[in-house]
């Protein structure tokens, strides 16, 4: 099946289509949102109730019932193999630093919830100041490092709960 795209169905069916998957169904739109579908001799009303086309996920209604489906293309699926899928920030656990340097300011502390985006750590690095910023939402567990401290590349800084 030449460029199949993974298709996810609330999380426990997976399976691969490509465009000769689709020549058995025979399908009208009725609205921008809304389908009559009819495959092996059965007819099917579907809905798109969300779409969400950044992640490619969607909330699908198939004869009153809900479904979540999510669609990933060849490149996602290599993405994703390779561990950079959208959305890995979410699983992240610890920061460490991008480049040797030394820690100018931490205006957080332990214990402190923080925001994705918010500053963690400012890092002064060949002459520039640079703000490490939060990859997700979370609760600082640990600070590796005190303020005026060098670091060496790839030094752990927060450890998140």
């Amino acid at each position: 099946m030449p460029n199949p795209f993974e298709v996810k169905v609330n999380g426990e069916w997976s399976f691969q289509m490509g465009p000769e998957t689709l020549e058995g169904y025979d399908q009208a739109r009725l609205t921008p949102e809304s389908f009559h579908v009819i495959h092996n001799a059965h007819s099917f009303s579907v809905q798109i109730l969300e779409a969400d086309f950044n992640t490619k996920t969607y909330k699908v209604s198939v004869d009153g019932k809900p479904f979540s489906v999510s669609i990933s293309n060849p490149l996602d699926q290599l993405i994703s193999a390779m561990g950079f899928e959208l959305g890995s920030s979410r699983n992240v656990s610890h920061i460490e630093a991008p480049m040797p340097g030394l820690i100018l300011d931490i205006p957080v502390s332990e214990g402190d919830e923080v925001k994705e985006g918010d500053a963690l750590i400012v890092l002064e690095a060949m002459k520039m100041e640079n703000v490490i910023l939060s990859p997700r939402e979370g609760v600082i567990a640990k600070i590796a490092v005190e303020k005026g401290a060098a670091v060496d590349k790839k030094s752990l800084l927060i450890e998140f709960k």
